[in-house]
């Protein structure tokens, strides 16, 4: 079961969302809260694993409540406003979802919250294996360990490595690689010629990228277009290594 609270100041926000997590058997609805101050007592006194979080809100905004906590849970931004969503990658959230929210979306968010709370709980891994969750092999490929096994993942066939705190996403062009790690440990092992750190929270891989829009990389994931932000820390280095394919 996942505990959950959801945090916003409009009562029709938080209706929607408290019908949503009455729908989904997995989520277990332990507070909603009409403003930052409310949450942050049910954090102190709750366990708590999964927070929707509102962004503009009276006295203390969704994102300056996050940078205030020590152990925050989870955290899915729920917003009326696209502009806050680098930064709020840029502070580790596990995802951002627009007003009005679908079910669909917020399913997809749940899903991800699942994923990511299913490797925090998994068993120690036995002190005798190596610390380092990635094997390197040959130039076109790497092992990494996910699910108490090593699994294989092709260069080529990664679109982009997604970093969530302790944890990593590869995604793929079939499928997706979830393990224990952090993005700088992997970017240190992945080959500098292929793949490129835009984001805190992501690497892209050089071939699959379509097109750069403003302070977006996009790539085909599935069919459909994604859009990955470009931290202005990673802008230079990644239009630097772009200008020098132009023609």
């Amino acid at each position: 079961m996942i505990r959950t609270i959801i945090v916003d100041d409009e009562p029709l926000a938080l209706d929607v969302l408290e019908t949503y997590i009455e729908q989904v058997p997995e989520l277990e609805l332990v507070a909603r809260c009409s403003n930052a101050l409310e949450a942050n007592k049910v954090l102190a006194e709750e366990e708590v694993d999964l927070m929707f979080l509102d962004i503009q809100m009276p006295q203390l905004t969704g994102i300056d409540f996050l940078k205030s906590l020590v152990r925050p849970p989870l955290v899915v931004f729920t917003t009326a406003y696209p502009n806050y969503a680098i930064e709020g990658f840029e502070l580790d959230a596990l995802d951002y979802l627009l007003k009005p929210i679908s079910m669909e979306r917020f399913l997809k968010a749940v899903n991800r919250a699942a994923d990511m709370l299913k490797l925090r709980h998994a068993d120690d891994q036995p002190a005798t294996e190596p610390a380092d969750d990635t094997l390197q092999a040959e130039d076109d490929f790497i092992f990494v360990k996910a699910d108490k096994k090593l699994v294989r993942v092709n260069y080529d066939d990664v679109l982009y490595i997604e970093g969530l705190k302790d944890y990593v996403i590869i995604r793929m062009e079939k499928g997706r690689v979830i393990t224990l790690q952090t993005m700088k440990s992997l970017e240190d092992k992945l080959p500098r010629n292929r793949f490129q750190r835009i984001h805190r929270s992501y690497i892209v891989n050089l071939d699959k990228i379509q097109a750069i829009i403003g302070n977006m990389v996009e790539v085909i994931e599935k069919g459909q277009v994604k859009h990955l932000p470009v931290g202005k820390n990673y802008r230079e280095a990644l239009l630097a290594i772009i200008n020098s394919k132009r023609i």
